[in-house]
């Protein structure tokens, strides 16, 4: 797990970011990548925040469920998650997804964590019920466990022109990762949702 900043001062709110490849930072240098992209965005906000990149290229719900409880350590105050694209890529029952996230979320739960859950953008490929089941996951749980939400990591990239000008100006070659300028358009997208979260934190421990 990689910490972006060295040292933590009591007040400091610290979020792990339990995801896939996209939050990794798959193909792009480290500085270029998601978490320390978002990491720049929160400290030019004066945020106080730490951001830990718990992403695993290549995870599906599955394996973020089956660590989870180890990345939620003490140190931890709350929990981004961002999950699910490897699972459709696989064609995975949107049943068992929903369980595995279920899951996911049962655990932070239990340990007091807030939780800023991000949504994907299901593809046509398996139809539309497989679409329609699936996309409904997210704000079903979302509401559940009371969560902050997002309803698509990609989507502040995929609106911003035709998929074949997207996919040229903001991905990388294999067209599903974005490249260093689409990551920073999500971060700018995502960056207020996470100092949602971390003020979360803040407010829970003021009760």
């Amino acid at each position: 797990m990689l910490v972006s900043v060295s040292a933590q001062a009591d007040d400091t709110v610290t979020i792990a970011a339990l995801g896939d490849s996209l939050t990794q930072g798959y193909g792009l240098v480290q500085e270029d990548g998601f978490t320390v992209q978002l990491q720049d965005w929160l400290d030019g906000s004066n945020q106080d925040v730490i951001i830990l990149n718990a992403g695993v290229s290549g995870d599906t719900t599955a394996g973020g469920l089956a660590r989870v409880d180890w990345t939620l350590t003490p140190d931890v105050d709350a929990m981004i998650v961002t999950l699910g694209g490897n699972d459709v890529l696989r064609g995975t029952d949107p049943a068992v997804a929903r369980g595995n996230l279920d899951g996911i979320l049962s655990v932070a739960a239990d340990k007091g964590i807030p939780v800023l859950l991000v949504g994907i953008d299901v593809p046509d490929n398996y139809g539309p019920d497989y679409k329609v089941e699936f996309s409904e996951i997210y704000p079903d749980l979302a509401a559940k466990y009371d969560t902050l939400y997002v309803d698509s990591f990609l989507r502040p990239l995929t609106e911003l022109g035709t998929m074949t000008d997207v996919l040229g100006t903001y991905f990388q070659n294999d067209g599903i990762h974005p490249n260093a300028v689409g990551v920073g358009i999500i971060v700018d997208s995502i960056g207020p949702k996470v100092a949602e979260l971390a003020q979360e934190v803040r407010d829970q421990g003021a009760q």
